[in-house]
């Protein structure tokens, strides 16, 4: 096995072991399973690009160097065909498509099997930190791999099949039409949005404008951030997007529009059939976060004395695309609701028997105006497949299904979190947030903390100042300095709740006797080796803001400039023994949580939050105070 990595940048020698260049690129046969290199790239005297058929010229190769089977007088050079690519330039460090995890990733390095003295084929896509690792300097891949078998987590190579591999960021039009997106079509929905969604901006367009009628707008339906959707419907000629909107179903079409500005509502509004324009129109009419708005009125209601042979013969004239059918709604003769019967009842039941006599009277129903919630809800609690959303004559208006349900308790649930702090990913519009305001979401714990230790911060300074009456100006200094030096507590006190938030993870996602679960030695040492990382790079930061806040401190004088140094160093030492501390103590949270778990007790987290932070500001205030009463001699 060799690695692309491995080959650019080799010397190409010739029959006579005389170099003629460097390889620059192979280039591969895409059709294939296992695509079979077919050219070698290499860059000649004066860095003249040269192309010629790996099968014709080449000898051997290996890490080292490749040899050509004639001298550099007798090379003919060739050219592409229609179903190939070069590797590095065509895939090297893009985007891909993996249709086996349904995710996008982006290709590191690519593996090669020789299958031949000379002949290579294409495995796969690196798309794994060893293959980063490997590209910068196959040494750096080395040392990883030793450094995390040795804190008992291999680094496993990650390949992707190239029949797994799907392209989504060339321009090679020949080649799109029989290579790329061929896998996308055979794909759910729901995973081609997913997809697009991890996409880059400049890729969506590319990617959604490769997908028939059909599948954008079943892709469309699955988008969880309505905002990429808006984009993607804006980028589209307007009777395509009103098209699109045809072709959705109700609901989803309606909430979509729902997004759009006014203008560009009304105006895909009126290019779509007056059937599909006022479906949407009605559902817009409900107040959002309402049953109205989430339901279908794509439903069959036929009358109660409809026989099951007339039925069937009624649902074979629905339109392929009509929204799932589970019950068969029933009016009597003044058009109310009166009954339903599950569509598996027809198939076991008479042809001549008629619906009134399969129905349920007992019917769950809701209404236009009740909230979304409260509908899914009943739905999960009474185990529906859909509800019949009726208005104050008992008239049916559409249907609630299970699907519409179960996206509005997912949405319930994440503002649950929300609302009790949990962490959620941050969506496009959410990114510009600073780090400090997610975390002030996240834990107001932290700030609480970050403030006592600042306080007590401040009064030390003071005290010193007062004590060693080594500050000229009076104790105003002192204040500053101690001000400057408290910035460092909120960030070690993020990283022990970050800390301690991973080591329950850790005991959530494993057993103590699991084969898998780190070692106790390995946990420590992993802890302890990130407490020591995290402390180096504070002092390093420290370091350097002392020379600059003392800079800009120099106008209070020179007692005010030596103060402030001597805050500022008392605080990296603080701030490193706090992390320290605390990240090393992870493992006894973590023997504690399994403790309690093993004679049934429960475990409040928020408590060990608290108590991990408290030690780690107690640790930062009693190191700091020690540290600056070191310096200025009064310890």
């Amino acid at each position: 096995m060799i690695y692309l990595s491995q080959l650019v940048g080799n010397p190409v020698l010739d029959v006579d072991g005389e170099k003629i260049g460097t390889v620059s690129d192979l280039g591969i046969a895409t059709k294939e399973v296992f695509p079979r290199v077919t050219s070698l790239a290499f860059m000649g005297p004066g860095k003249t690009p040269f192309m010629i058929s790996w099968r014709k010229y080449v000898e051997s190769y290996d890490e080292h160097v490749v040899h050509l089977k004639v001298s550099a007088t007798d090379i003919r050079f060739s050219y592409l065909q229609s179903d190939e690519v070069l590797i590095a330039r065509d895939i090297l460090n893009k985007q891909i498509v993996d249709t086996q995890g349904m995710r996008v990733v982006r290709v590191n390095d690519l593996k090669l099997s020789d299958t031949s003295s000379s002949q290579l084929r294409l495995l796969g896509a690196d798309v794994g930190a060893r293959g980063l690792l490997r590209t910068f300097a196959p040494l750096c891949e080395t040392i990883a791999v030793k450094v995390s078998s040795a804190f008992g987590k291999p680094l496993p190579e990650r390949l992707i099949a190239w029949s797994y591999m799907n392209l989504v960021d060339r321009n090679l039009s020949d080649v799109q039409l029989s290579v790329t997106h061929k896998t996308l079509d055979d794909m759910h929905p729901a995973d081609i949005a997913d997809i697009i969604e991890r996409l880059d901006p400049r890729l969506r367009g590319q990617v959604f404008a490769q997908l028939d009628d059909e599948q954008r707008a079943n892709a469309m339906a699955e988008f969880d951030d309505d905002h990429m959707a808006v984009e993607l419907m804006g980028g589209m000629a307007e009777m395509d997007a009103s098209r699109l909107l045809s072709a959705m179903d109700p609901d989803d079409a309606a909430e979509l529009v729902s997004e759009l500005d006014y203008d560009k509502a009304e105006k895909l509004l009126r290019l779509m059939g007056v059937k599909e324009q006022h479906a949407i129109r009605q559902l817009l009419g409900y107040r959002d976060e309402t049953a109205g708005r989430i339901m279908t009125s794509e439903v069959v209601a036929l009358p109660k004395n409809t026989t099951v042979a007339e039925t069937i013969a009624h649902l074979r004239t629905l339109d392929e695309d009509f929204e799932a059918v589970r019950y068969i709604y029933l009016n009597d003769a003044q058009g109310e609701l009166w009954g339903v019967v599950p569509i598996d009842l027809l198939v076991i039941s008479d042809e001549q028997v008629k619906l009134g006599d399969l129905a349920t009277r007992d019917l769950i129903v809701a209404h236009p105006d009740d909230d979304q919630e409260d509908v899914a809800l009943n739905i999960a609690k009474y185990n529906l497949l859909a509800i019949p959303v009726v208005n104050e004559k008992k008239e049916l208006l559409g249907i609630v299904t299970v699907d519409d349900a179960l996206d509005v308790l997912e949405e319930e649930h994440a503002e649950d979190l929300q609302i009790a702090g949990a962490s959620q990913a941050d969506t496009e519009h959410d990114k510009g947030r600073s780090a400090f305001m997610w975390m002030l979401r996240r834990n107001t714990w932290v700030v609480m903390f970050a403030l006592v230790a600042a306080v007590c911060t401040v009064a030390a300074c003071e005290m010193f100042a007062r004590v060693s009456g080594s500050v000229s100006g009076g104790v105003a200094p002192a204040v500053i300095a101690g001000l400057l030096a408290s910035l460092s507590v909120p960030a070690a006190l993020i990283i022990t709740d970050d800390a301690l938030s991973y080591t329950t993870s850790i005991y959530l996602e494993y057993d103590a006797d699991d084969e898998d679960a780190p070692s106790a030695l390995g946990f420590s040492l992993k802890m302890i080796a990130l407490g020591i990382a995290f402390a180096a790079a504070f002092v390093l930061f420290y370091a350097m803001c002392g020379e600059l806040g003392g800079w800009l401190m120099a106008r209070g004088g020179a007692g005010s400039l030596e103060h402030l140094r001597e805050a500022l160093l008392a605080s990296m030492c603080a701030a490193g023994v706090s992390i320290v501390v605390s990240l090393a103590s992870m493992p006894a949270y973590l023997a504690r949580l399994r403790s309690r778990d093993a004679h049934n007790k429960d475990s409040n987290g928020w408590a060990m939050s608290n108590t991990a932070m408290g030690v780690c500001a107690a640790v930062f205030m009693v190191v700091f105070g020690v540290a600056l009463g070191l310096q200025l001699g009064v310890m």
